[in-house]
């Protein structure tokens, strides 16, 4: 028997009754029934009920237990009565009766629950993390994740990838993001760049000619956080590959991430349709580029049926250059109860309300529409949108008008919110779905044209697309939407260097400050590069969607708060003047 333990938490079973062990752990709950006690002891691997009465010589010692005290028991394994078996513990047919017990670690008073999984305020789950990842649900998700991780990098391996590592200190790169910049102590004024992620490095392994990569790779972005984003560093399946188009990837890729939510899914339907949805069409009929299509709402372009209409808002509105209407259709959501209750969400968003008609049965029998709207269009005309939303009775339409760019991403979440209100989305299931075709450039505020994705893309038509409007050019630029998140991102890439030029020419950047930025890679594809692609697969998103939580947080290990902070381990924190002298740094009072 060894110093600790001769069997684990969660492995003893009737086959061990009559036996002496030993098994060390947490106090996860005690309860005393009138001089005897039950202990639930807790490790890693599961759950054993301890039991002591007052002729145990152990008694006096787990009478004085303090919840999530470590300690040591010996004792003997019985069998449960018959009545008291716990079916959903694995452990749950017998109990230890407890003949020694030693405190390994004496546990304070604690600063929030381990036992259930009530709500608890995440500050402090955060600030004592170590204490939250105790608790059964979040145990369980990281364990989730660890497994997601292992069955990925064998999943690539049998794939015919090869797992390589790139540099984790680097230089800066336009990535989408800010750089988290570390300064260089042997280069004063100088800063290396955590990588936003590993896109030159991976490139310049295919132009060395090793065919296929894949990484479970760390990624750091300074970025405001969200439900679905870690502000700081978050981990990827990146993976690049040789020789291919765009359809080479998606087949790569896709047993890939299809098998892993068959096996991890929770006995979920993964539908094995992957659409190819171009982004114009995304935006049209779903209002985002990572659409939920276990809603089956597509929105529809109506503004012919408002042109020169009698409902002047829209009418006036369509007289100017680039606006259109757009009808989110709602079946079975043909009440005014429901057209207030969407009201209320489009003013939540920002909107003065969203126009609709509904349909309801008249006294002849007949379908009619109501509504100010179906009152100002007239019969002819409501009965045409009708018609073209394929609608009846009972059901609804919601309206949106303006320039398109400006209400489309309103107009998706009102989609949204339409399917989970009306019970029309099968959140029960998995969909996927490619959205391909995306513009390459889009222009900003300031009238200065950009990219819109990544910038090491091939534009489609190469080189000659670029001679034309800036705008009108796509690139080879691809992502995996499933229910409602954006889960790969990635692109055939452009390794000739005078179309790199070109569109970078095209952003704004020269040829010197692509040479100075880009160097390494320019450099490596003047000598041979092969045509190459790949993507990158979002691992803490696709567990967060695995393990069905809401907050990226709960399946990260020891993740930062909401304002970038680790409560934990207290960062971020000032440096000594003694570091900054050593970096010849100066920190600058805030405004």
């Amino acid at each position: 028997m060894s110093a600790y333990r001769s069997h684990t938490c969660g492995e003893l079973t009737a086959a061990n009754a009559g036996t002496e062990i030993r098994l060390s752990g947490w106090v996860h709950r005690v309860r005393d029934h009138g001089g005897v006690l039950f202990i639930d002891l807790r490790d890693h691997y599961g759950i054993t009920q301890v039991i002591a009465d007052s002729d145990s010589p152990a008694f006096p010692a787990l009478e004085k237990l303090r919840a999530e005290t470590v300690i040591r028991i010996d004792g003997r394994v019985k069998l449960r009565d018959p009545s008291l078996v716990n079916p959903k513990l694995p452990t749950g047919e017998i109990e230890v009766y407890a003949t020694d017990v030693e405190i390994l670690g004496p546990s304070d008073d604690l600063p929030l629950p381990v036992f259930g999984d009530q709500d608890y305020p995440e500050e402090t789950r955060l600030a004592y993390r170590f204490l939250d990842l105790r608790r059964e649900s979040l145990h369980n998700n990281i364990m989730l994740r660890a497994r997601v991780i292992r069955w990925l990098r064998d999943a690539m391996w049998n794939q015919g990838f090869t797992e390589f590592q790139t540099p984790i200190i680097t230089a800066s790169s336009p990535e989408g993001a800010r750089d988290f910049l570390v300064p260089s102590r042997l280069h004063p004024g100088k800063f290396y760049a955590l990588p936003q992620a590993p896109q030159q490095f991976k490139q310049l392994i295919m132009v060395a000619g090793f065919d296929k990569y894949f990484q479970i790779a760390p990624c750091f972005r300074d970025e405001d956080p969200r439900a679905d984003r870690s502000p700081t560093d978050f981990y990827q399946l990146d993976m690049e590959m040789s020789f291919v188009e765009q359809e080479d990837v998606f087949r790569a890729i896709q047993p890939v991430i299809q098998g892993l939510f068959e096996e991890f899914g929770g006995g979920r339907p993964v539908d094995a349709n992957w659409p190819r949805i171009p982004y114009a069409e995304a935006m049209l009929k779903y209002g985002s580029d990572k659409p939920d299509l276990r809603n089956p709402i597509e929105m529809q372009v109506v503004s012919d049926h408002f042109r020169g209409s009698g409902f002047a808002i829209f009418a006036k509105l369509l007289e100017q250059e680039g606006t259109e209407v757009r009808a989110i259709p709602a079946p079975t959501g043909g009440s005014r109860k429901f057209a207030d209750r969407m009201n209320a969400f489009a003013q939540s968003q920002g909107l003065p309300g969203m126009g609709y008609i509904f349909w309801r049965k008249a006294e002849d029998g007949s379908t009619e529409p109501a509504g100010p709207i179906a009152k100002a269009l007239g019969h002819e005309k409501t009965e045409a949108i009708r018609l073209q939303l394929g609608l009846g009775e009972g059901d609804a339409a919601f309206f949106l008008g303006g320039r398109p760019e400006a209400f489309e991403a309103v107009a998706g979440r009102a989609r949204n919110e339409i399917g989970r209100e009306l019970g029309l989305t099968d959140e029960h299931q998995f969909k996927f779905a490619w959205i391909v075709d995306f513009p390459m450039y889009e222009k900003g505020e300031d009238g200065r044209i950009d990219f819109s994705h990544n910038p090491f893309s091939m534009p489609q038509g190469g080189l000659e697309a670029l001679e034309g409007d800036p705008l009108a050019v796509k690139g080879y630029q691809y992502d995996l939407a499933c229910n409602g998140y954006e889960l790969i991102s990635g692109a055939i890439r452009n390794h000739r260097p005078e179309i790199m030029f070109k569109a970078f020419d095209l952003a704004g950047y020269g040829r010197d400050e692509v040479e100075k930025r880009f160097g390494g890679m320019v450099k490596a594809f003047r000598y041979g590069a092969p045509p190459h692609g790949g993507c990158a697969a979002g691992i803490d998103r696709i567990v967060m969607l695995l393990a069905d939580e809401q907050n990226i947080r709960e399946v990260i290990m020891f993740p930062m708060n909401q304002r970038a902070e680790d409560l934990m381990m207290g960062a971020p924190s000032e440096p000594t003047n003694e570091q900054l002298r050593e970096l010849r740094l100066r920190v600058l009072p805030r405004e």
